[in-house]
């Protein structure tokens, strides 16, 4: 029962979040599939990893498909969403916690600087 309330909860943050709000479940997501892709590693769970790592490739491809080519930003996004997307094939292949480590990284650079993009945008909203 408390898992479904928990189901029905998130299922409503996503249906009513904004576009900006959606990228940083996204980010969140992200983060959180990579430390449970990295536990699983360290347990020796090579299927749970894998499944884990996945999901971050599934996240970076929605990622990828959402970003709007008018803005020339975009291609500079694009180009590293491709980067993490082979980092994170790379480390799903090798079992490699390191490559990881530097996605993780890419990932909280990215989150960070959009929070500070939202509250900038409130700001002036």
């Amino acid at each position: 029962m408390l898992q479904n309330a928990a189901q029905t909860y998130q299922s409503n943050q996503v249906t009513t979040a904004t576009p900006a709000d959606l990228t940083l479940m996204l980010y969140n997501g992200a983060l959180k599939f990579i430390k449970q892709a990295k536990l699983a590693l360290e347990d020796k769970d090579v299927t749970k990893a894998h499944e884990a790592s996945i999901k971050v490739q599934n996240i970076l491809y929605e990622l990828m498909s959402t970003l709007n080519s008018d803005y020339d930003i975009s291609k500079e996004f694009s180009r590293l969403y491709e980067y993490m997307l082979q980092r994170t094939i790379e480390a799903n292949m090798r079992k490699d916690v390191d490559i990881l480590l530097e996605v993780e990284d890419l990932f909280i650079q990215f989150r960070d600087t959009w929070k500070e993009a939202m509250l900038l945008a409130k700001k002036q909203g």
